[in-house]
């Protein structure tokens, strides 16, 4: 949450609901923000994650993400670290290699939240991943050149998929990665 002028107009435990003059948003209380990882595997496949997202309720197709902040034992862990540590909860692949791919307002007229888009590279598996307390993550690992298909059969099978594999898919293509 961003320090000064606001007025708290409800606060739970992971969301509160904020007043700036005339404008209400929306925060996280215990967070500074959230990191994505496009995760690419030595075969050039992308590691995305599935999970069951309450206020859509619907499953969700999703890079590898979370809080930074949040957990007191990890609350002065970069952002870089930060984005290491989902990646290996979610997903169980550790990276050799982590890039900064871009920041940028989550849902800017909504929240004041940025989330950080990371690409990891030379990763390795070393656990079945699946995340932490009671999250139930499936792992889906696909070939890049396959992955347009596969994300349209998963939406027309009413999975929902989640933007920020198309941003961060661009971002690492206009950076050469991919």
């Amino acid at each position: 949450m961003q320090p000064a002028d606001y007025e708290t107009i409800a606060e739970g435990k992971y969301l509160g609901l904020y007043k700036r003059d005339t404008w209400e948003f929306s925060d996280r209380p215990n967070s500074k923000g959230a990191v994505g990882i496009l995760a690419i595997t030595p075969a050039k496949e992308i590691v995305l994650v599935e999970q069951f997202r309450v206020p859509m309720q619907a499953r969700v197709i999703e890079i590898p993400a979370g809080l930074t902040g949040d957990i007191p034992e990890h609350a002065n862990d970069s952002l870089e670290q930060s984005a290491a540590r989902e990646l290996e909860e979610e997903t169980g692949y550790v990276a050799g290699k982590i890039k900064h791919l871009i920041s940028s307002p989550t849902s800017a007229g909504m929240t004041s939240e940025f989330t950080h888009l990371y690409v990891a590279t030379q990763l390795e598996k070393i656990s079945a991943g699946g995340g932490v307390d009671g999250e139930d993550i499936v792992v889906h690992v696909i070939a890049l050149d396959e992955l347009h298909n596969w994300l349209s059969s998963q939406q027309s099978a009413g999975k929902l998929i989640d933007f920020k594999i198309h941003a961060a898919l661009w971002q690492a293509k206009q950076l050469e990665i991919i």
